[in-house]
């Protein structure tokens, strides 16, 4: 209660101070009708989560949760032009199909290799290599056994192998998986080398 002069003629009197979304006098308004809806319209960048700023991350969340526990309604309507970059909220954006990986076939009897149907120019001994990896997949060779089985002997230094392997690394494409490291021991043909070989070939 507040005691406040309404004029120097009426005197004195007391008033009930005023509450916001109340009406005069105390009484209160009926409740009906619909309850208030809050529309919320996010806007967050086309970019991996991850690199999404802390805030952003947990608005998205918690949308998420919302959606997920009833809360919230997902509206549709006509959306406005936008770019052919952008993507409707609520959608992932299709990932790009990853580039084919070359083929290599290897002609064992004319001792040649094609990487996708093109011949592809391979010394002696990074042929020899590539056939010895490919004739045992999945099996990690050390280079003293590489020196053995592609040279013919363990007299040479075995960075001679590492010397070979990069190269041929090289000549295939950087972007060919086709000899994995294992740190430690030696080499072995990877897993998603797409290599075949023809004996009669």
């Amino acid at each position: 209660m507040s005691v406040s002069p309404a004029s120097s003629r009426a005197g004195w009197h007391a008033s009930q101070p005023a509450v916001p979304g109340r009406p005069p006098g105390g009484q209160r308004r009926p409740t009906t009708g619909p309850a208030p809806v809050l529309t919320v319209t996010l806007t967050i960048p086309l970019a991996p989560e991850e690199s999404l700023a802390p805030a952003a991350r947990r608005l998205l969340d918690a949308a998420r949760e919302m959606l997920e526990q009833g809360e919230g309604i997902v509206s549709t309507g006509v959306a406005p032009e936008r770019r052919p970059d952008q993507v409707p909220a609520g959608r992932t954006p299709p990932r790009p199909a990853p580039p084919a990986v070359p083929a290599l076939h290897i002609l064992a009897s004319s001792r040649s290799v094609l990487r996708d149907g093109e011949p592809l120019p391979l010394t002696r001994l990074e042929f020899d290599l590539l056939l010895h990896l490919v004739a045992h997949p999945r099996r990690v060779f050390t280079r003293l056994q590489l020196l053995n089985a592609v040279w013919g002997y363990e007299h040479a230094g075995v960075r001679t192998v590492d010397v070979h392997v990069r190269r041929l690394r090289g000549k295939v494409g950087m972007e060919v998986p086709l000899v994995t490291t294992v740190y430690g021991v030696g080499y072995r043909l990877a897993d998603d080398a797409r290599v075949t070989i023809d004996r009669s070939g």
